[in-house]
């Protein structure tokens, strides 16, 4: 059974964030004027979230150049024999931007290049002596190779990315950190949903919703709720790929029960309209394949005056490959009210 289309949102990245920010006081006054963005008009972000694990919204994206050139040229083997630390610091900064470059680039050397400055952190740091520093770049390792993995649909840098977050949560444990294993905990849904659709097996699948639940342990409304809000919408399209692979009508409604948490948490919580939308648009998109399934043409007739709800109402918050997606999906929904009636 072909799966359905549905959309994915990325957990913010704080640690490109942090790498920024502690980047910026090399290229001096005027570079890091120029980094910040431009609030004076407001302008709606609808692909907000939806980009990948490397976006990051509090910098532009066009001082990355100069910051690793300068990153680059402090790497020198006279700081790494006296600051070794350091120099492993610098290397997590460094692999962060690039893979930053590389995914609004969608250039593969930019991330190989990345991983290459997690490992040689990795050279410097160990569980034993460092063991927070550790978890970090296993974690960006992690990150790196899951977003190459998912660029080439290549299942090797998959593999490395669930053994490094793997890794991460030997020392982030969710009683001392939960901030942090709660962000890996999400990292190995996204990887193990995108690992599982590549090898075309369930069991990844499976174990992208345990994932997925885990994270959810430690997320509220109040404090996390964009990360409440992705982590259910996730889940559920896990959930509603795993539905049409089994056939199974029962996935799809925990799928729709999922999505349907994730929207109430947006519209609680005022994120931006988008994406409640999104989860909008998963939850009919859901509703759509279980009518199929089960050959409901009550609930397809449904399905299809929701799409043009959705069309009519918030056209300005659909990307354009998203606005074609409702047009296709309300035409069939449509087509098999009718076929059912028949």
């Amino acid at each position: 059974m072909k799966l359905s289309t549905n959309y994915l949102l990325y957990p913010a990245n704080r640690f490109l964030e942090r790498a920024v920010a502690s980047t910026l006081d090399m290229l001096g006054d005027e570079a890091k004027a120029a980094a910040a963005p431009d609030t004076q008009i407001a302008v709606a972000d609808n692909f907000l979230y939806t980009r990948g694990n490397f976006e990051q919204h509090r910098f532009r994206p066009s001082v990355f150049g100069g910051l690793c050139e300068a990153l680059e040229s402090g790497l020198t083997e006279e700081l790494r024999a006296q600051e070794p630390l350091f120099w492993a610091e610098i290397q997590n900064n460094l692999g962060n931007i690039l893979a930053a470059q590389g995914q609004q680039q969608r250039d593969v050397e930019l991330y190989e290049k990345a991983i290459q400055c997690f490992n040689s952190a990795l050279e410097v740091f160990s569980q034993e002596e460092t063991p927070e520093d550790w978890a970090l770049s296993q974690y960006n390792l992690a990150t790196a190779n899951q977003a190459l993995g998912r660029l080439q649909d290549d299942s090797k840098p998959l593999k490395v990315a669930v053994d490094a977050y793997t890794n991460a949560l030997l020392v982030w444990k969710r009683e001392e950190s939960p901030q942090e294993w709660m962000y890996a905990m999400h990292q190995l849904g996204v990887t193990f949903y995108t690992y599982g659709k590549l090898l075309k097996g369930n069991r990844q699948l499976q174990k992208s919703v345990v994932a997925y639940k885990n994270a959810l342990a430690v997320l509220d409304a109040d404090n996390y709720a964009y990360e409440l809000t992705a982590t259910h919408n996730n889940r559920g399209v896990v959930l509603h790929h795993l539905g049409e692979s089994e056939e199974n009508p029962d996935r799809l409604k925990e799928a729709i029960k999922s999505y349907g948490k994730a929207l109430t948490v947006s519209m609680e919580q005022q994120l931006p309209i988008h994406i409640a939308v999104l989860c909008r648009v998963n939850v009919a998109t859901a509703q759509n394949a279980l009518a199929e399934l089960t050959q409901d043409s009550r609930l397809a007739e449904e399905v299809a005056d929701e799409f043009e709800v959705i069309m009519e109402c918030f056209r300005h918050a659909l990307q354009p490959l998203c606005l074609k997606h409702c047009e296709e999906q309300m035409a069939k929904t449509k087509s098999l009210a009718l076929a059912v009636s028949a």
